[in-house]
């Protein structure tokens, strides 16, 4: 969860983008469970984490919540509720790849299926 923390104020990453900067392609659903576990404990900006689409996965008042946080920190949604991933996206680095987590359990040697040996 130390890469959510990493996402600056007016960024963006995606569940699938937390998942692999953490070394785990297959864990953007478990990236999505995280969150919605821990945000409150860890304090963690939750709300800049959204889906592949540039949208807000989540519905009624929790999606008006992560759209107003959004919204005070800068992020503007076009139509249909889009956030413009190439002006939001936060790009990550292999540094915070690195910080978050050689240890955490992930297993960063799965293989996407048709990539050869697995």
């Amino acid at each position: 969860m130390k890469l959510v923390r990493r996402i600056p104020r007016g960024k963006v990453a995606t569940y699938g983008q937390i998942a692999v900067l953490a070394g785990n392609a297959y864990a953007s659903r478990q990236v999505a469970w995280l969150l919605h576990s821990l945000s409150d404990k860890e304090k963690l900006p939750w709300q800049r984490v959204i889906n592949s689409r540039g949208t807000i996965s989540l519905r009624a008042q929790a999606g008006e919540r992560q759209r107003s946080l959004l919204e005070r920190e800068g992020v503007q949604f076009g139509l249909h509720g889009r956030i413009e991933l190439a002006r939001y996206l936060w790009l990550g680095s292999s540094k915070a790849a690195a910080r978050a987590g050689s240890g955490s359990g992930s297993r960063s040697t799965r293989r996407a299926p048709g990539s050869g040996k697995g």
